[in-house]
């Protein structure tokens, strides 16, 4: 018999890290007499529903000028939290998140009778991907590296123009700024018949490092896009919103609107 036993080796079984998020919320009146602006997280905090179910944020402007904005941008998120519970997380969920919208469309519009509406960006992270929808004019960046990225587009007369124009073979940026109504909205939640939803069709995979800002146009359209990445480069998301709302008070804007800002800090 051998004096020589072969030691087994001993296989360490490499479990994967999982990607946990740090968020972060921001939410001011302006100028105006009333909050019109309505946000949610679900799941932000527990890391258990958010490996079996994800984390849903949405941020939704009710729009000034027509009826009740707020009960439309609260009737809007109530919609998307429902239907984010009740999707099947075997589907595909970049087309349940566009149904969910079309379907929160529909609750506002029943509920204000086609006279109130509110814009929409919403996002879910599940898996370690991103999947994404907006309606209207409010804003969704990725901040990775350097570089800060627009994810979504707006719908409104100047958007509308320009990409009328690329079609017909005209891409001069400059298009559709020049007419009077360039930021009136040409689709939004609760208008009769919303015909386009912006989503993503795959979804984004999330990295290390990675930072979401998504805002109301009182953010978006007052910041630029130096300013923003300015905020979303600091060392945790509640910074990055204090530094946001720091720098709408720079700009001191007379007719200051509503302001939302929702952060999620994607990290090992």
């Amino acid at each position: 018999m051998s004096l020589f036993h072969k030691k087994k080796k001993n296989k360490r079984t490499e479990v994967k890290r999982l990607l946990s998020y740090q968020v972060a919320n921001l939410q001011e009146i302006g100028a105006r007499t009333r909050q019109e602006d309505s946000f949610t997280f679900v799941n932000a905090y527990d890391v258990t529903l958010i490996k079996e179910n994800g984390l849903l944020f949405v941020v939704c402007d009710g729009m000034g000028g027509m009826k009740d904005g707020k009960v439309a941008s609260e009737t809007a998120v109530t919609s998307i939290r429902q239907s984010f519970n009740d999707m099947d997380r075997d589907a595909d969920m970049a087309e349940q998140l566009k149904k969910s919208v079309y379907l929160a469309a529909d609750e506002v519009e029943k509920r204000l009778a086609g006279d109130g509406g509110s814009t929409l960006v919403a996002g879910i992270l599940f898996q370690e991907k991103l999947y994404y929808a907006s309606v209207g004019d409010s804003f969704l960046y990725l901040k990775r590296g350097k570089q800060l990225y627009r994810l979504n587009r707006e719908h409104n007369l100047c958007c509308q123009k320009y990409l009328e124009c690329i079609r017909s073979g005209n891409m001069d940026p400059s298009v559709g700024r020049e007419c009077s109504e360039a930021a009136a909205l040409t689709q939004f939640l609760g208008m009769r018949e919303l015909s386009d939803v912006d989503c993503s069709v795959r979804p984004l995979l999330v990295r290390d490092g990675d930072v979401l800002l998504a805002c109301s146009d009182g953010v978006g359209g007052v910041l630029d896009e130096e300013e923003i990445l300015e905020a979303l480069s600091l060392h945790s998301s509640q910074a990055m919103c204090q530094r946001v709302k720091e720098g709408i008070i720079e700009h001191a804007k007379v007719n200051q609107d509503n302001f939302t800002a929702l952060v999620i800090r994607c990290l090992y």
